[in-house]
């Protein structure tokens, strides 16, 4: 599926529920997009926002992956570049595997991708207590940004 306006290509197992609200990313108002579903025991999200100003997409990407660790209260287990097809190249841009807990004390581990297009930032997430490798491979190797 390509989201509107997004211009990414992205797949998920089921039919994602859309949602927008305005939110403070690195200091600045945003209109943050919220896609997000559960199927297998996961749940699978996508968050985009264009933050308008290219000074300004390192921090937003780096404030969305502080966010996703202390919504689990998670400790990193792996912290890697993030490769996604037709991104843009930014230090920012990471692909973390986290381990926390979710809010009602579940454990919960989380693949989660952070990465931008020009000025526009993504975070692509799949949680679950237990992430069968298949399942993270297949969401995020889905990713990509088209021209």
């Amino acid at each position: 599926m390509q989201p509107p306006g997004a211009r990414l290509r992205m797949s998920m197992p089921c039919r994602p529920d859309g949602h927008q609200r305005e939110v403070s990313l690195a200091g600045a108002p945003v209109s943050l997009t919220l896609l997000a579903c559960q199927a297998d025991g996961a749940m699978f999200a996508v968050a985009y926002a264009d933050v308008g100003d290219p000074s300004r997409v390192g921090g937003a990407l780096t404030a969305l992956s502080e966010a996703a660790r202390r919504n689990l209260q998670a400790r990193v287990e792996s912290d890697l570049p993030a490769q996604v097809s037709g991104m843009t190249p930014q230090s920012a841009a990471r692909r973390q595997t986290l381990v926390g807990q979710m809010p009602d004390g579940r454990a919960a581990t989380s693949n989660t991708v952070v990465f931008a297009h020009g000025t526009r930032v993504f975070q692509a997430t799949v949680m679950g207590e237990r992430l069968p490798e298949a399942t993270v491979r297949a969401f995020v190797g889905a990713l990509a940004v088209q021209p």
